[in-house]
């Protein structure tokens, strides 16, 4: 069983799919491991240290020839997979809805591509969820970036020339990066809330020290939807929302936006009346920009300004923090291949249950129901 650690090709990925400590893990389940060329180099992972974990190396043609196994952490391009054996196995986070030519190339090349991003959200699942890991660093980045940008002072400060009155943070989507994100403007000393259309998160809120703001008393909300992730609002929510939104952001000084639903367009959560409102020198982060973006006017890769406010949007959120970002993939694979490891056949056998969620091509074609359906 040979597995092979890509390179990745773009612009921008700095992570890479395995680390030396994985690597090691690998090997002692009795896989064989070639890493290409520099594949950790711009997560601060060099080649020597891979060859110290017992790795091989080379270049992308002998990494991958005769390879059972190919990870990444995007998928790569179909045409430097030529030479691959037929039925090898890519996992990665594919962007398979975004992708969707890109699937059926893999599926073309006898690829059985496997979409890390499509793990299902299920307790013996959670070590695997690529999206829950990196959610994680995206959420407390956003705060950092936003402290960048913001031209004051988070916390409250008491000096013998008066008072710094706290940063005001409001946080828009409570799921993982929202979470990470209220916790880490706390402990930057910020007067933190936060919404999400889930009622079931105002708990989880209020655990971390923020204030809920929630719409109260409207019918017709379905906010609820499969596997923790929100769905879209009835009419009457929405326009709610809206109108207790606009009048809680227009006294806030840094607003991060993180709401994402699966295989569409990001909600659409601030606009542009509401960027007016807010004073110049505010700040917003938008996660979701590379899905649509939940801001009016956010521009994914800049950081743009509209009425004297700063609207930040990053690309690869958790790329920015490369290492720590590749030692959480990078075991969120190996907690997966491990989990179905098969000591007689030394390979990993997929169940049905995740096999089939995260499995979108299979013998030449997209089997995938989320893909097809």
């Amino acid at each position: 069983m040979k597995i092979a650690v890509l390179k990745e090709t773009v612009d921008g990925e700095r992570r890479v799919a395995a680390t030396p400590e994985t690597v090691r893990k690998f090997i002692a389940l009795g896989a064989d491991v070639a890493v290409e060329h520099g594949a950790g180099s711009a997560a601060d992972v060099a080649d020597q240290g891979y060859a110290d974990a017992g790795a091989t190396l080379g270049d992308r043609a002998a990494v991958i020839a005769g390879a059972d196994i190919l990870l990444g952490v995007q998928g790569p391009d179909p045409a430097t997979l030529a030479g691959v054996k037929p039925g090898v196995w890519l996992a990665a986070g594919l962007n398979p809805f975004g992708e969707r030519a890109r699937v059926d190339t893999y599926a073309a090349a006898g690829i059985e591509a496997l979409a890390m991003e499509f793990m299902p959200r299920i307790t013996r699942a959670q070590s695997m969820d690529i999206l829950s890991s990196q959610s994680n660093l995206s959420g407390y980045k956003a705060v950092l970036d936003a402290a960048g940008e913001y031209g004051r002072a988070f916390p409250m400060m008491m000096t013998a020339a008066g008072t710094i009155s706290a940063a005001k943070c409001f946080v828009m989507g409570v799921g993982v990066a929202g979470l990470q994100a209220i916790a880490t403007a706390r402990r930057l000393g910020a007067q933190v809330s936060a919404t999400d259309v889930r009622s079931a998160t105002k708990e989880q809120i209020q655990s971390l020290g923020a204030k809920p703001v929630f719409v109260e008393n409207v019918a017709g909300i379905e906010g609820e939807g499969s596997g923790g992730y929100a769905t879209e609002m009835s009419a009457e929510y929405q326009k709610a929302q809206a109108e207790l939104v606009s009048s809680h952001i227009a006294k806030q000084d840094i607003v991060i936006t993180t709401a994402l639903i699966p295989g569409r367009a990001a909600p659409r959560l601030i606009s542009d009346a509401q960027i007016a409102s807010m004073r110049p020198g505010s700040v917003i982060v938008d996660l979701a920009v590379e899905q649509g973006g939940n801001v009016e006017g956010s521009v994914a890769g800049q950081v743009v300004e509209r009425h004297g406010v700063k609207i930040v949007g990053h690309r690869n959120v958790p790329s920015r923090l490369a290492a720590d970002a590749s030692a959480l993939f990078a075991r969120n694979l190996y907690n997966f291949l491990s989990a179905f490891w098969d000591k007689e056949q030394g390979r990993p056998i997929l169940d049905e249950e995740i096999g089939d969620a995260i499995r979108l091509t299979r013998d030449g074609k997209v089997v995938n129901a989320r893909l097809l359906g």
